[in-house]
């Protein structure tokens, strides 16, 4: 990636906010906006914010976020083709729906478990210092992918615990732009949760 998008483009609060994390956090609001008006172009762009945030998480020694934005990227590409192509099991077409209790179920179970296997590899192969911290929105994150993907409305639920976290964990890095993205991100969850209850 060339130097220019590591180059400083201003400080807020006594950090460096470089120009990679600035077009990467536009294109994050780009795709969420997509993503509340099931416009399945938002799948693309959340290849391209994923790409530019691998290499921002990774300077930053967020190495769990750093790989989830490389699985963002793989899974939006399963995503798009759901968004366009998929259907419900009985073969109807994939429209905004909600979890069966079991699903639910099954869905608080996998955020259980992958936590922490995702901290415990985290803390055990990488040099990061915030191991357990990092690994819990890289964990619930490929869960709130999954439901993303099939449209179910709980999804939104998942992304508002991911990013009040992700707040926190991007604070103490200091990212503050970012920090600033994913408070939008919380708000915009709420937002997508009630448009998203209306089309049921």
């Amino acid at each position: 990636m060339p130097d220019f998008f590591f180059a400083e483009a201003f400080t807020l609060w006594g950090s460096a906010t470089t120009w990679l994390e600035i077009v990467a956090v536009v294109l994050a609001l780009v795709m969420v906006g997509c993503n509340i008006r099931e416009i399945h172009w938002g799948w693309p762009l959340a290849i391209v914010s994923s790409i530019l945030y691998f290499a921002l998480f990774w300077r930053s020694r967020l190495y769990g976020d750093a790989a989830l934005q490389i699985f963002f990227a793989v899974v939006a590409l399963w995503g798009w083709f759901q968004w366009l192509r998929g259907a419900r099991a009985d073969g109807s077409a994939l429209t905004v729906s909600r979890l069966t209790q079991r699903g639910l179920l099954v869905t608080v179970a996998a955020c259980a478990l992958l936590w922490p296997i995702t901290g415990w590899f985290l803390k055990t192969y990488t040099d990061t210092d915030v191991p357990w911290w990092d690994a819990f929105p890289t964990a619930v994150s490929l869960v709130g992918q999954f439901l993303l993907g099939r449209k179910y409305i709980e999804n939104w639920a998942v992304w508002i615990v991911v990013n009040v976290v992700s707040v926190g964990l991007f604070a103490y890095k200091g990212l503050w732009l970012t920090v600033g993205l994913y408070g939008v991100f919380i708000a915009l969850s709420v937002v997508g949760w009630q448009a998203w209850r209306r089309k049921l």
